[in-house]
């Protein structure tokens, strides 16, 4: 793990940490940064593995501007084609998906890091999902942006965030409630078909093994190439296996939870509403001062173990070599003592 050293700094001590003036700052990635490469470190933390994403993509450092520490991460992009409970309670009709599913992202990673997690700043991090940075963030990186399967171009305005738990339902989005904020909630279950149970070398195999049939799928990864290209690409070399395609039924029902950033969400994405209609939506300041009262002083008061949290078990959930904790530990009290 060759980025820790100069990277470990971004990370919070507990010690560091006063949950009464924490102040999140959205950071927006670009390719090939040190930001880019914290983004990723910190991601390997998640119990799920993380994926790239496809098509448009926007990703968050959210840093806290009290301390200059890493809070959490965000990563947005284009949703699946299909997901059931999601147009159900959009109520649109496949046209209607098919005209306006621009108009949606999924937050792919969600979440906050150790010591910040322990005062339930993952409910801070997805309550940030809901601001007007979020929506304009999205206009300035799409605005005039030609389709790539539609060849269009289409308005720049998000009007609804989509996620979903990762193991059945979700502690972090149920009762997620700050004011009157709009917030993630629950509508309904996935039917628990996926493939996150295929580990990434198992998953090379098979396309190693499509390859060498000649089959298409073995690289057809390019956003546009078709959706979920990766259970395709499965559920072939299963079929040519002469296996059952079943074995993508992990059985996991993924809670599904839409966070409705225009007031006439539904409406709009249906196409009864030409426009969607943004008013009242919070800044990032507004939610966090909420959120600190709501949740980080309270949660801190019950919990104060958090502030014993070291920055080096962060090194430990990544597999850092015990040598190198130990030697920025060193430094690090060194540096304390003068």
């Amino acid at each position: 793990m060759d980025q820790w050293p100069p990277l470990r700094g971004h990370f919070a001590n507990g010690s560091e940490v006063d949950p009464s003036r924490v102040t999140p700052r959205l950071e927006p990635l670009h390719a090939d940064t040190w930001q880019s490469h914290l983004f990723r470190m910190a991601a390997l933390t998640w119990s799920v593995p993380v994926s790239q994403g496809y098509g448009r993509r926007m990703r968050f450092l959210v840093w806290d501007e009290s301390n200059g520490k890493l809070i959490g991460l965000i990563a947005l992009a284009d949703p699946v084609f299909n997901l059931a409970a999601r147009d159900k309670h959009i109520g649109w009709t496949a046209d209607d998906r098919r005209k306006r599913l621009a108009h949606v992202f999924d937050a792919y990673v969600l979440g906050a890091l150790p010591p910040y997690s322990f005062l339930l700043g993952g409910k801070l991090v997805a309550s940030l999902v809901g601001t007007r940075e979020i929506r304009d963030a999205f206009a300035r990186k799409y605005s005039g942006v030609r389709g790539l399967i539609s060849g269009e171009v289409k308005p720049a305005a998000l009007a609804m965030v989509t996620t979903s738990s990762a193991l059945g339902r979700s502690s972090v989005y149920n009762r997620l409630r700050l004011e009157s904020y709009r917030l993630f909630r629950s509508v309904g279950f996935t039917s628990g078909w996926g493939h996150f149970h295929i580990p990434d070398r198992l998953f090379a195999a098979m396309r190693d093994y499509l390859k060498a049939h000649g089959h298409p799928y073995a690289e057809n990864h390019r956003y546009g190439d078709g959706p979920n290209w990766k259970l395709r690409a499965v559920r072939e070399c299963l079929r040519l296996l002469g296996l059952n395609t079943d074995w993508l039924r992990h059985g996991i029902a993924r809670e599904v939870f839409v966070c409705e950033l225009a007031k006439n969400a539904q409406s709009f994405l249906a196409g009864r509403s030409k426009h969607p209609q943004y008013g009242g939506l919070p800044t990032v300041a507004e939610v966090a001062a909420a959120a600190r009262s709501r949740w980080l002083e309270p949660r801190a008061a019950r919990r104060p173990e958090f502030a014993s949290w070291h920055r080096e078990e962060i090194g430990a959930l990544l597999d850092v070599p015990a040598r190198v904790a130990r030697s920025e530990r060193t430094r690090e009290l060194a540096a304390a003592e003068r």
